[in-house]
């Protein structure tokens, strides 16, 4: 295998937030490890995407997943990039024509983290608050737990959001204890965690995904060096539910697989956009097995939810 060097490098694809460079940056770190590389034998493609264009309106009223993929993909077609790295909670499951998905990066910790300038915990938070969010699954889950709370839009980067509440738009608001993590921001940023007990994260929150070209052999090889087993099992169980239940930035769901030996548990959870319904079920079963169970899970969800239990319209 002819492994890149600095003359003939590995293009790395990106979004150019702080967050997806730190994970792009682990990426190259890990395969540079792996091989034995120079860090000069990768380099970092910045892409922009429309989910980063886009900032003044809801996800929901520009499209779904892919608007933080899309312009990715294109450019891995086109040949400008080699491999890219997204978070694993943006990606749509299904992967373009030419692409695989099916490496994976160790799980960071997938549960929220709750913001407040003083770091108040979730269920401290005095009645009547306002909390900023654009996570249509964190504004469901937040007004079913909490209906007398107020839920304004909230977009933006670590530093944007903490300035937002420093201007008083919002009381708190929500971010992945994954990304305070490997941001290296975890100090700096007042925060508690929310038990996955009482909101369980969005499906592969705390995962790494590097894709590629299907028919790239050598980014096939030297992926498989960095990924993780116990993640690519998990996120199979969790993105089938995810499948069958057609989930996308307009439906509020959530799910979490843990392992145990040759176990898996799968929580998983549906709600309705305003909050004012949540159904959620657990199964367990071999890992070997992940994938129907996750398809299973959403079956018993779905049987108990009504045809209208996803239409953010209806319920506007």
């Amino acid at each position: 295998m002819d492994l890149p060097t600095p003359d003939a490098p590995l293009k790395i694809g990106t979004r150019g937030s702080p967050l997806a460079l730190a994970q792009a940056n682990e990426t190259r770190d890990r395969l540079a490890r792996a091989f034995t590389l120079p860090s000069e034998a990768f380099t970092i493609v910045v892409i922009k995407t429309t989910g980063d264009r886009v900032l003044d309106r809801p996800l929901k009223e520009i499209g779904g997943k892919g608007l933080f993929t899309k312009e990715i993909e294109e450019a891995m077609l086109a040949g400008d990039i080699d491999i890219a790295v997204h978070s694993m909670k943006d990606m749509p499951v299904e992967q373009p024509a030419g692409l695989l998905l099916d490496t994976y990066l160790p799980r960071e910790d997938p549960r929220d983290a709750f913001v407040t300038l003083d770091g108040q915990a979730f269920a401290d938070l005095p009645e009547g608050r306002i909390v900023g969010t654009s996570s249509l699954r964190r504004r469901a889950q937040l007004l079913h737990r909490r209906p007398d709370l107020q839920v304004v839009e909230f977009r933006g980067n670590v530093q944007t959001r903490l300035r937002k509440l420093e201007d008083g738009v919002a009381h708190a608001t929500f971010l992945a204890i994954a990304g305070l993590n490997r941001l290296r921001v975890d100090a700096e940023v007042p925060h508690a965690p929310v038990a996955d007990d009482d909101m369980l994260p969005a499906i592969a929150q705390g995962a790494i995904g590097v894709e590629r070209r299907a028919d790239d052999d050598r980014a096939g090889a030297m992926l498989s060096e960095i990924h993780d087993r116990e993640t690519g099992q998990r996120l199979a169980a969790e993105r089938a539910l995810l499948a069958r239940l057609d989930g996308s930035c307009e439906t509020p769901i959530a799910g979490l697989a843990t392992l145990d030996g040759d176990h898996l548990t799968l929580r998983g959870e549906i709600l309705r956009t305003d909050g004012s319904e949540a159904l959620a079920d657990t199964i367990t079963g071999a890992v070997a097995d992940g994938p129907d169970l996750g398809r299973r899970l959403a079956d018993s969800l779905l049987g108990r939810a009504g045809p209208d239990f996803f239409d953010w319209r209806a319920q506007a």
